[in-house]
């Protein structure tokens, strides 16, 4: 296979303040998901699947989890002749230390490495979202336009454009995009509903020139400061139309539904059809045995993973590798990550739940009513709930709390740290 001309950067450093208690000790991009991948599969999934070979990974927050998860590439064919994906941390030096100010200051502090591939295009990506593209079509379209820039968009609800960034297209190219002619970052004065996804497509000799111009001016961030200032220029930026699934995932009920999403008979997520890849050799999952749903054990509407074991009852969930439901139990509606424990007659409705938790007998955790109009309960990792705990919906348990930070009842909304 011929080598690539595109150099793919994927922004994977950040911690997410909205995701609480999953980034307290990992970066969004290596917050489990799914099952058994993890948010940040996605993006090397879609470069794998759009023959883009050659990858770094800007990370700069809590990088261990995310650099074991990675590895040496292989999971996506990233190694041997012109394949390779690095994880590039921030470093001290002589020239261009410190940490990473923002995502445009962190492809200006490794603006060498880029220099040294000699790329006809430069993607940069962000690690934290769950969608499938081929990029190929999106380079397709920068190559045609002959673009000094062009920029992913898709749609979101009128109501939500004050999350985004928010461009305006001249709609020139229908379907397939146009020329961005406005922009509006994070507004609720927005005149558009087509939402940055945060994928960038550069011509080499123009982000060197516009992130030495960004430096001069102190700006960190494409959408907030670089990408208007250059709307005033006469640089050609368009902007590529996409209308598959986009889950965003900022918040704990975004996280929550976009694996919701991945259930039924028809799910918005299909990870077989998107060829969807993780390293099955972290947490060595490949190692688990099969699944087992003992005498007694019901799992309906759910995704089960290998190692799991299943003595009680699961409904419309997502069971991560090496969890155990015990007799008398029931999960529903909730995520359960690598290892967690449930108790016998427990009762867990809406919940996230990270790493390794344990949950005493006859707890009850979540909503007892309507889940769909519940809030998340989320449960930090490492935890040890003792037997006839209630915590209600919406609350948050910090990870890895001593023994002595319990009590019998934690409120609907209540944060126990």
């Amino acid at each position: 296979m011929p080598k690539s001309s595109t150099l793919a950067m994927i922004l994977a450093g950040g911690r997410v303040d909205e995701l609480n208690v999953l980034t307290h000790h990992r970066p969004k991009s290596a917050v489990p998901f799914g099952g058994f991948g993890r948010i940040i599969d996605f993006s090397l999934s879609n470069l794998m699947n759009s023959d883009i070979w050659q990858v770094s990974i800007l990370s700069q927050y809590r990088s261990f989890s995310l650099i074991n998860h990675i590895g040496t590439g292989a999971a996506w064919d990233m190694i041997g002749r012109d394949r390779q994906v690095l994880v590039m941390p921030p470093y001290q030096g002589a020239n261009n230390e410190g940490w990473y100010r923002g995502p445009a200051d962190a492809i200006y502090k490794n603006l060498d490495y880029v220099q040294y591939n000699k790329p006809e295009e430069v993607l940069i990506l962000s690690g934290d979202h769950i969608y499938s593209m081929d990029y190929q079509l999106l380079l397709d379209y920068h190559r045609e336009k002959n673009a000094d820039i062009t920029m992913a968009f898709t749609r979101v609800p009128k109501d939500a454009t004050g999350r985004f960034g928010i461009g305006m297209l001249d709609d020139a190219d229908g379907e397939t995009g146009g020329r961005l002619t406005r922009f509006w970052e994070k507004s609720a004065e927005a005149e558009s509903n087509w939402a940055s996804m945060s994928i960038f497509c550069f011509k080499p000799e123009v982000l060197y020139e516009v992130l030495q111009k960004a430096q001069d001016q102190d700006w960190h961030h494409f959408g907030r400061e670089i990408i208007p200032a250059l709307l005033q220029s006469n640089c050609k930026i368009y902007g590529y139309k996409f209308n598959g699934y986009w889950g965003y995932t900022r918040t704990i009920n975004e996280y929550w539904q976009s694996n919701m999403d991945m259930l039924g008979d028809n799910p918005p997520i299909d990870l077989e059809k998107w060829t969807f890849r993780t390293n099955l050799n972290h947490r060595r999952i490949c190692d688990n045995g099969p699944t087992l749903i003992a005498g007694g054990g019901v799992a309906t509407n759910t995704m089960i993973y290998n190692g799991s074991e299943v003595y009680g009852t699961v409904r419309n969930s997502i069971i991560f590798p090496g969890v155990q439901i015990k007799k008398g139990a029931v999960v529903e509606n909730s995520v359960l990550f690598f290892g967690n424990i449930v108790g016998e007659n427990c009762h867990l409705n809406k919940v996230v739940s990270d790493l390794n938790n344990r949950f005493g007998r006859d707890c009850t955790v979540g909503t007892t009513g309507d889940y769909k109009k519940a809030e998340v309960t989320v449960v930090g990792w490492n935890n040890v709930i003792p037997l006839e705990t209630v915590i209600g919906a919406g609350a948050t348990i910090n990870p890895q709390l001593a023994a002595n930070r319990w009590h019998k009842e934690v409120g609907a909304g209540e944060v126990l740290e």
